[in-house]
């Protein structure tokens, strides 16, 4: 049985509903093609680039190119955190305060074995089930198939009191979708990549999401230059964390960090209110 999305596909509210619900939901063919060619070209690219290798562990694979920092390399994945398709699914399952937590690239290659199952925020130290805290999506550069590696989903397991053990097997499901559909879910959905059995890379982006009040999976403050932010567009540099969060976190001084950028004081914080 393979993943899908309801037939309600470009409605916000449908997709957040199917998240509680079950966990996930698929957003189908809802990314242009000329954005997805550019995306695919600049990873091309990068691969060459920067050199990049293989992983060497089990659970970034041995076959499989990881990409990370991605907002840092090039001026087409700008457009990622803020696609009108993706984050107003995002903003619905955890709130318009959210932000970006990673955004990397995964190419599982031909050979993969499956990725051991977990959940993206088993790390986090609170009892589950919980309030969505980590909201992520994978964007299909390619077509995810059942042999090519597609995500391998535990429907409803973020409504489990325990996070998945990686050291067993479990029954899961693959988000099969066509090249320009994403996939989104609840960060305490049980899931991993899925083996590649075929002769061709199966490519994806990894767009995180994490709540405003928790810390980012990418130091995106550290791991970004300042003059580079500043040309990024406003909601960008909000999602990267040049904002606070219900006017009160990760202010500095009683200013939103933000002035940083466009030395404008004149950011009101809670206390204003």
């Amino acid at each position: 049985m393979a993943a899908s999305g309801p037939t309600t596909h470009l409605d916000p509210d449908a997709h957040a509903a199917a998240i509680a619900e079950r966990g996930y939901t698929v957003l189908e063919d809802v990314i242009e093609d000329d954005l997805l060619d550019a995306i695919a070209e600049a990873l091309d690219r990068l691969e060459a680039d920067l050199g990049v290798e293989p992983g060497s562990n089990a659970f970034e694979g041995f076959a499989t190119v990881r990409i990370y920092n991605l907002l840092a390399h090039a001026a087409v994945f700008q457009r990622i955190p803020t696609h009108p398709a993706v984050l107003p699914v995002v903003e619905r399952v955890l709130d318009g305060g959210c932000l970006v937590s990673s955004l990397s690239s995964i190419a599982i290659g031909p050979g993969e074995r499956a990725q051991p199952i977990h959940a993206d925020d088993q790390l986090i130290p609170l009892d589950r089930p919980h309030r969505p805290l980590v909201c992520n999506t994978m964007w299909a550069i390619t077509d995810f198939t059942d042999a090519n590696g597609a995500t391998r989903l535990v429907p409803r397991s973020h409504l489990d009191p325990d996070a998945p053990n990686p050291f067993e097997a479990h029954d899961t499901i693959p988000a099969e979708m066509r090249r320009g559909s994403v996939l989104v879910w609840n960060g305490s959905l049980w899931h991993g990549g899925g083996a590649n059995t075929t002769d061709e890379r199966r490519v994806g982006i990894a767009m995180n999401y994490c709540a405003g009040f928790i810390r980012q999976q990418e130091n995106q403050q550290l791991g970004l230059d300042r003059d580079l932010v500043a040309t990024f567009d406003r909601r960008l540099q909000q999602l990267v964390g040049y904002g606070t969060y219900n006017g009160l976190i990760g202010h500095i001084d009683k200013r939103s960090p933000s002035f940083l950028l466009d030395g404008d004081g004149d950011h009101r914080m809670v206390w204003d209110v």
